[in-house]
């Protein structure tokens, strides 16, 4: 490279100044060194070159017709910050120095100037807004890289929440799982043990019941032997629903014809406790392969509860969509909801909140579903009420 040349050559350099000799000059020793060079001859010039050129560096007269230098100073400064300028001006007093360089110039020079002056200014400047502008681009990289770590840090956090989420999940439906095979055991034994002593007291409840001797009172009692018989019955049926595996032969069922049953089944019941109904059920939502009467069990069960908590009115919704993997069922009520510290313990067996409940129905629910391979939730929404939220798989098992 000819010792001429600037290491800075290439470089665009907007020489303003109202002399031409000075422009001249300039222009030759700045070419020589190996600049790109632009002119202008007032402030106005000088701008409308910068907002086109960009150019690395102005060397910029203080006084000047149209537009001073210091005007164009504070505009350049304010709104093109990667331009340099030096001023020259043919005042030398500190307090015309100071001025400039609080208003941004890189430099000044007092004319008259040497030319190998206005080198070294120049080199120096140019080394300067080269140091400057990296730093600048690498503070903006680090800015970006900061951003970025919040967003990564951020979103891992939701997704370690939602895996915690999705692990204590699971682990509750484990949880759930081992309850009901205990209670499987349990259900199947006291179903042999207990119903042949219930038989043998609803036999000799029938005999007293019978005997000509019995007055109106006793035979009252007689009833009630009876009746807490059927009771205890009907829990070892529950308990045994709610427990047991399905070995049946599966058909296909129809979710939404099945909804409607219950619905149809009900319809006294909501009606008398003026209930609100809307329905929104996919027409088009696949068959799937399950025991239908297991099936209508779900909605028998979520409904009746549904209904209990509207005795004096409301909104019951019920609703049934599909995508290419499952079909999703909603059960909404506008009841009081659920208690916080219940949520986590609706589906367990023997637990209820009705004083004659026997806290099986939602665990024929759950063990439907699962068996189903589906997923089961409950939750209260913003606006009041409990939901319950179903997904049954169509893969493999979906048949159209």
């Amino acid at each position: 490279m000819d010792q001429l040349q600037s290491r800075f050559a290439g470089e665009k350099i907007l020489i303003t100044d109202d002399e031409e000799v000075i422009v001249e000059l300039a222009t030759l020793l700045l070419k020589k060194r190996g600049f790109q060079v632009l002119t202008a001859h007032n402030g106005e010039e000088c701008l409308n070159l910068v907002a086109t050129q960009q150019p690395a560096l102005v060397l910029l007269d203080y006084m000047m017709p149209v537009m001073n230098g210091f005007d164009a100073l504070k505009r350049i400064r304010q709104h093109y910050p990667n331009t340099y300028v030096i001023m020259f001006t043919g005042k030398g007093s500190e307090e015309v120095a100071v001025e400039l360089m609080k208003a941004g110039a890189a430099d000044y020079l007092q004319k008259p100037f040497a030319n190998q002056n206005l080198q070294d200014r120049i080199d120096s400047v140019l080394q300067i807004r080269k140091v400057e502008i990296e730093n600048r681009e690498l503070l903006k990289e680090r800015e970006f890289l900061q951003r970025e770590i919040v967003d990564w840090n951020r979103e891992l956090e939701q997704r370690v929440l939602q895996k915690s989420r999705e692990l204590e999940l699971a682990h509750k439906e484990i949880i759930l799982s081992e309850k009901l095979a205990a209670l499987g055991h349990i259900a199947a034994g006291m179903a042999h043990e207990i119903r042949n002593p219930l038989n043998s007291i609803n036999l000799f409840a029938q005999i007293l019941k019978s005997a000509p001797q019995l007055d109106s009172e006793n035979q009252d009692y007689v009833d009630k032997i009876a009746q807490e018989v059927e009771r205890i019955d009907t829990i070892l049926v529950q308990m045994l629903a709610a427990s047991r595996k399905d070995t049946k032969k599966l058909n296909r069922v129809d979710l939404a014809a099945i909804i409607e049953k219950v619905l149809h089944d009900s319809r006294v019941q909501l009606q008398a406790q003026n209930i609100e109904l809307h329905l929104d059920l996919d027409p088009e939502a696949p068959n799937i392969k399950a025991d239908p009467l297991e099936i209508e069990q779900i909605f028998t069960n979520l409904i009746g509860n549904a209904l209990f908590e509207m005795p004096a009115g409301g909104k019951l919704a019920v609703s049934l969509t599909s995508d290419a993997e499952k079909l999703l069922i909603r059960v909404y009520d506008s009841g009081p909801g659920i208690p916080q510290e219940n949520l986590t313990r609706i589906f367990d067996p023997f637990f209820t909140t009705k004083e004659k409940g026997t806290g099986f129905g939602l665990s024929v629910v759950l063990r439907v579903v699962n068996g189903c391979g589906g997923k089961v939730c409950a939750d209260n929404l913003p606006e009041g009420g409990a939901c319950f939220s179903i997904e049954l798989p169509l893969l493999p098992s979906a048949v159209h």
